[in-house]
């Protein structure tokens, strides 16, 4: 008996992190151009921490332009400002902030968690009901991983756990060994805005990259047998 073949798996999509915000109105005005130049699925809104009233309307600057392009709007920590910003979620570091902020967030929000340390937090946070899991972003510290211990992190998670996982990249050599691994997202964030080609070029080179990388490791049906 023939076997179906798997349809090929979809590209990842990237993730987009803004710098830290608290005078919205330029960044606004760049978002629609920049999120109709690439297939960007979702955009993390780094917040300067203010009080909560100024924090909320910074995001309602941002949130039109993010939302009406099809994307996800998640702020960056902060849990208990996304519902009455209109966010769509929250990213947390670490299990602890992620299982104090669920009971506020779901079912109706997204709930993605970083800070994973070790296989056993990833999976505890999967467990727990993460959206998804980043691994590769910097600690408090400013350290990472190296590339090639977080494309082997996103290989494994990718093989064995039904949740999103998303790979924190800091250049496009990065972006496309994530890609290769398995990741379903890549998270860009500096390299996108400090590049002085301007973010829109840096952000369709890695978005065509991260493609190009997924095509040659996942591009051909496998058929199951």
């Amino acid at each position: 008996m023939a076997t179906k073949p798997v349809p090929p798996r979809p590209a990842p999509r990237l993730y987009l992190a803004t710098p830290p915000v608290d005078e919205p109105a330029q960044l606004a005005a760049a978002l629609p151009e920049l999120l109709a130049a690439a297939d960007v699925a979702a955009v993390l809104v780094r917040l300067r921490e203010s009080d909560p009233r100024s924090m909320i309307s910074t995001v309602k600057a941002l949130a039109p332009a993010i939302q009406s392009a099809g994307a996800a709007l998640l702020i960056d920590g902060h849990p208990d400002i996304v519902a009455r910003a209109g966010a769509d979620g929250a990213h947390l570091g670490g299990i602890a902030a992620m299982e104090e902020a669920m009971p506020s967030l779901k079912p109706d929000r997204i709930v993605g968690v970083g800070g994973l340390a070790t296989r056993h937090d990833s999976m505890a946070a999967g467990e727990a009901g993460a959206d998804y899991v980043l691994f590769g972003e910097p600690d408090a510290k400013g350290q990472r991983p190296s590339p090639e211990a977080i494309a082997e992190r996103l290989e494994w998670w990718d093989e064995l756990f039904e949740p999103p996982c998303v790979g924190f990249a800091t250049s496009r050599e990065e972006a496309e060994a994530f890609a290769a691994a398995g990741a379903d997202f890549v998270l860009v964030g500096e390299i996108v805005w400090s590049d002085p080609r301007g973010a829109k070029a840096a952000l369709v080179e890695i978005g065509e990259a991260i493609a190009r990388a997924h095509a040659g490791t996942f591009g051909t049906a496998k058929a199951e047998g």
